[in-house]
């Protein structure tokens, strides 16, 4: 497994594992601890892990934690999708950066997203199924989401819209978001 910092957001890792494949199909480690902490991150603040699944063209986010946010390890496990990172950290040297990823079944890469950075993604074909693994608990009350059509982001996101939450259609602009932070 190898690990690479992603350069638009500061302390994000793309880990690349190596698929086995044969006639049966593959083999995957797609988690290792040592290369966790080979990069400074402790494999151990890893508290819960979660599963999404979305048809093609859906899209999830842009979302992000308040408070003390949220880390996360993001993998798509079947499918392919298109994952959008934006680091909403002020002190970080790549403040209102943007990352983009293509993540599949195929690869098996996994994306570690630091703590207040907004993540969403769309998913590219009929069905896309994304694991996570999150640093603290899942609290609703401090779920943050931004439009995933905000013009000041300019996202080109790859299709149509067929689907996203309510929530996720009335989401407020970066600019709101970041008023509402300051404040």
């Amino acid at each position: 497994m190898k690990a690479t910092e992603v350069p638009a957001i500061a302390g994000a890792y793309l880990f690349e594992p190596t698929p086995y494949a044969d006639e049966r199909g593959f083999f995957c480690r797609t988690f290792d601890a040592d290369v966790v902490r080979s990069v400074g991150l402790d494999p151990d603040a890893f508290v819960q892990d979660s599963v999404s699944r979305s048809a093609g063209g859906v899209l999830r986010g842009l979302h992000l934690r308040s408070g003390a946010g949220e880390a996360k390890l993001v993998r798509c496990s079947y499918g392919r999708i298109f994952d959008v990172v934006v680091d909403l950290r002020a002190d970080s040297p790549t403040y209102l950066g943007r990352a983009f990823f293509e993540l599949s079944d195929r690869t098996q890469a996994t994306l570690y997203i630091p703590a207040g950075c907004a993540h969403g993604f769309q998913a590219l074909t009929a069905t896309a199924d994304v694991s996570y693994r999150i640093d603290r608990p899942h609290d609703p009350a401090e779920d943050v989401t931004i439009a995933f059509d905000d013009p000041d982001l300019a996202i080109d996101w790859p299709l149509p819209v067929a689907s996203m939450s309510a929530r996720d259609r009335k989401a407020p602009s970066l600019a709101e978001v970041l008023k509402q932070k300051e404040s």
